[in-house]
């Protein structure tokens, strides 16, 4: 163990992280919901309405992102490492840009149809933001919760893989039933954005993971 790890077992760390985590990680769900609940409906009026509320949900995680930056950087112990809390905040935004982007996609190009694969890799996307925060939750105890936490970000996983095969069969399945050369483009980029999001889940997994492995 090294000497900083060695003092911050005596020195009070920062918890005024936590709950900042805690309502980011809230904040990406909501985004996450209000995606489904755009897919839900082929009204170019309610695309417009729910992702003006997209766009509201993704400014308040920009806030929490300033937030936490600006804590970061007056904190002298923090609960853990400030790279990791710096990227653990960053790989959050980051989703929630994504699910912007998506909803801005939609209402800015005006497909034809939703793909039915649009509405389940949004529902994966709900699904894997619900365990990054179930991670969020447990982290306030990471040492008790580790099992529970591990377990999460396994989920995650899962559902990375689960959504590339359901990316990589719609995209096959587009470019061989699709016949209208702009139907195909709007359609092909929509999927794209759709599988970086469940990515970017896993990039806040797999910076979750890290952090365990620092504070065994």
């Amino acid at each position: 163990m090294n000497i900083d790890k060695f003092l911050k077992f005596f020195v009070p760390k920062d918890h005024s992280f936590y709950p900042l985590f805690e309502k980011d990680a809230a904040n990406l769900v909501k985004a996450a919901e209000l995606l489904i609940e755009l897919l839900s409906t082929t009204d170019q009026t309610d695309h417009e309405r729910i992702y003006q509320q997209i766009k509201e949900v993704e400014h308040i995680g920009d806030e929490i992102t300033d937030t936490t930056y600006h804590q970061l950087n007056k904190s002298f112990i923090t609960p853990f490492d400030r790279e990791d809390i710096h990227e653990l905040t960053a790989n959050i935004d980051n989703v929630v840009d994504s699910i912007n982007g998506i909803s801005r996609r939609i209402c800015l190009y005006k497909p034809k149809n939703l793909l039915p694969v649009y509405g389940e890799m949004a529902r994966m996307i709900l699904e894997g933001a619900k365990e990054i925060k179930i991670c969020i939750h447990c982290l306030n105890d990471a040492a008790a919760n580790k099992e529970e936490i591990t377990r999460a970000c396994d989920r995650i996983k899962d559902i990375e893989h689960k959504a590339d095969d359901y990316y990589f069969v719609a995209v096959s399945e587009l470019f061989e039933q699709e016949k209208d050369p702009s139907e195909l483009l709007k359609n092909n980029k929509i999927l794209e954005i759709l599988e970086r999001c469940v990515d970017e889940e896993e990039d806040v997994s797999d910076t979750i993971k890290s952090i365990l492995i620092k504070m065994a």
